[in-house]
């Protein structure tokens, strides 16, 4: 496919830029602000602009909105535009949308815009919006009513996508540029739970560990006993990528690790497991617990299959009345269900609750949308790549049939969720042309959708 978006590449680098200044992280409900005033502000930003290329647009209260575009059945992009917390480890400011071509920071050669969002997901929405423009402006109209809808609440619980399904309807087919290329047909389920232990002679009085329970805890703290204190004097600590650090005034300890998302753990340095690591050692209490949440006592992690082997990313904890209650992100393989992770916590003798479930997508590899998409990826990149499954969970298990495509590619520097996130003007670019193209295929009459079919899992 040939198309002609070079002319609105900087105007997108700068709307990217812009939109990232936006600290679209979650903050407690104001008024009519269901997830804080920049947050608001920021979707404002977005269907501002898109009224000012002329699209129809509409507002949901400010927890989702939605540009239109075409005639004929709805096909849904499904983008968001809330982020996690920035966290610590930035080189520029999180929320800075800075721009230059700094190789220290990120490793790879050319320009980059900077900040959190970048990547995951305002860059690709960003994409998204002017490929529409581009069609828009050659008077490209799809045979299909395009859904760009930009949620506010991906990263938290999908309390946007509630609120769209109550006061709009959802389209039954689309796709997510919050993923991986060339085009994800299958996703893990979701589960976060959160365990609770008794401690009891716990060698701390307080702990706080970590920003969200889908990234891997970068930094955790702990006012410890002076008993324990004096354990760290010939202390070795054997968590690698972490370190430890002691202040006196009060008897402080303070781990350091490094950021990742909560589907992919060894990417990360999980922080709460080096400082738990150290507890276990003078408590027995904390000795269980780390089994439990770090040498898998619990067996989750022989649960597997095509879409990979159950992972489990311990992120947040706290102290309280004697028991230590941590969140933990499990991301389990498309084919099992929620009670087999459940029945190995209740087997193990695990106090849980369980906080979010999210089913996972799995859909037929043949199908129309998965084809189309992977011959557009393809054709774009001169490769002949398959569509693949993930462990993260994307909008795309919002539609009846739907699959995520997009940004990152197989050997990037993965940075969302961590410090020091960006997107390259390559990689801007080189969305834009494949969701253009992607955009006009679908929308083309050729396309037909030729059912639904999503294979089945175990319950």
């Amino acid at each position: 496919m040939k198309n002609n978006t070079k002319s609105y590449f900087d105007a997108l680098v700068s709307s990217t830029a812009e939109i990232i200044r936006f600290d679209s992280s979650l903050k407690p409900a104001d008024g009519e602000y269901p997830f804080g005033k920049e947050t608001a502000d920021c979707l404002q930003y977005f269907l501002s602009l898109a009224q000012s290329m002329g699209f129809e647009t509409h507002n949901y209260d400010n927890y989702v909105g939605e540009v239109v575009y075409g005639k004929g059945e709805d096909f849904a992009v499904l983008a968001h535009l809330d982020v996690v917390p920035a966290g610590s480890g930035w080189n520029y400011p999180p929320f800075g949308g800075v721009i230059n071509e700094d190789v220290s920071a990120g490793g790879v050669t050319g320009k980059k815009i900077w900040g959190r969002g970048a990547m995951d997901d305002k860059g690709p929405a960003m994409a998204c919006l002017y490929a529409l423009k581009a069609l828009k402006d050659e008077g490209f109209t799809p045979r299909r009513t395009i859904k760009l809808i930009v949620g506010c609440n991906e990263e938290n619980g999908w309390a946007c996508i509630d609120y769209y399904n109550k006061v709009a309807k959802m389209p039954d087919e689309g796709f997510t540029p919050d993923a991986d290329f060339p085009v994800i047909y299958a996703e893990k389920g979701i589960i976060h739970f959160t365990a609770e232990f008794p401690i009891e002679n716990a060698p701390f009085t307080q702990i706080k560990a970590g920003n969200a329970v889908n990234m891997v805890c970068d930094e955790a703290f702990a006012v410890i006993t002076r008993k324990a204190s004096e354990s760290l004097v010939d202390y070795q600590n054997p968590v690698d990528g972490t370190t430890l650090s002691y202040d006196n005034s009060p008897n402080t300890l303070r781990a350091r690790g490094k950021s990742a998302h909560g589907s992919t753990p060894q990417a990360g340095a999980n922080a709460f497991q080096a400082m738990l690591k150290f507890f276990a050692a003078q408590n027995e209490d904390c000795q269980n617990a780390y089994d439990v949440l770090f040498n898998d006592s619990a067996n989750l992690k022989q649960l597997q299959d095509e879409t990979g082997v159950l992972t489990m990313s311990p992120d947040v904890a706290t102290f309280e009345n004697g028991v230590l209650k941590v969140a933990v992100d499990v991301r389990c393989p498309a084919t099992f269900g929620m009670a087999s992770v459940t029945e190995r916590l209740d087997a193990a003798g695990v106090n849980y609750r369980v906080d979010r479930y999210q089913p996972p997508l799995y859909n037929d590899k043949n199908g129309e949308l998965i084809t189309t998409l992977s011959k557009v990826y393809n054709q774009a990149t001169g490769s002949q790549e398959e569509p693949i499954a993930i462990g993260g969970g994307t909008y795309a298990r919002a539609l009846r049939c739907g699959v995520a495509f997009g940004p990152e590619m197989h050997g990037d520097e993965v940075t969302i969720h961590q410090p020091n996130e960006y997107i390259t003007f390559e990689r801007l670019q080189l969305l834009l042309d494949i969701y253009y193209d992607a955009i006009k295929a679908i929308g083309a009459p050729k396309y037909t959708r030729i059912g639904i079919v999503k294979a089945t899992y175990n319950k």
